[in-house]
C-alpha cells in the first residue's frame, strides 16, 4: 500500500472488503484515480476530488467534470458551482502540509 504505481487501488479495496466494509463502499479505493472513464459516476469523482484536494493538488479536467455533474445534479449554473467547489477546495488544501507532515510521521513498515 506504500509503494508507488497503482496497485494499492485494488489492494486497498480488498483490504476494505476483508474488515467488513460493503464492496459498494470499498470499491471507491479502487475507482478514485478513475475519474477520466467515460462512465463516472458523481460520487466517483467526489472521491478523486476529495483524494487530489487532501494533498492540495489541484486538477482542473477533473474539477471541470465535477463542476459538470453538480450543475447537472442541482439545476444551477456552472459557474456558481465552480464558485462554491473553488472556495471548498482551497479552504481543504490550506492544511494539507500539516496533514502529509502528520502522516509522514507514522511510516509504513513493510
Amino acid at each position: 500500500l506504500s509503494g508507488p504505481g497503482s496497485a494499492h487501488e485494488a489492494a486497498g479495496r480488498d483490504l476494505l472488503m476483508e474488515h467488513g466494509f460493503a464492496p459498494r463502499l470499498a470499491r471507491f479505493a479502487a475507482t478514485h484515480a478513475s475519474w477520466d472513464s467515460p462512465d463516472v459516476t458523481i460520487e466517483e469523482l467526489l472521491v478523486s476530488t476529495a483524494d487530489k484536494v487532501w494533498k492540495d493538488k489541484r486538477v482542473p479536467d477533473l474539477e471541470d467534470r465535477l463542476v459538470q455533474a453538480l450543475a447537472t445534479a442541482t439545476g444551477r449554473e456552472p459557474w456558481e458551482e465552480y464558485l462554491a467547489l473553488d472556495d471548498l477546495l482551497t479552504r481543504l488544501g490550506a492544511d494539507a502540509a500539516h496533514r502529509l507532515a502528520f502522516q509522514a510521521a507514522f511510516p509504513v513498515n513493510q
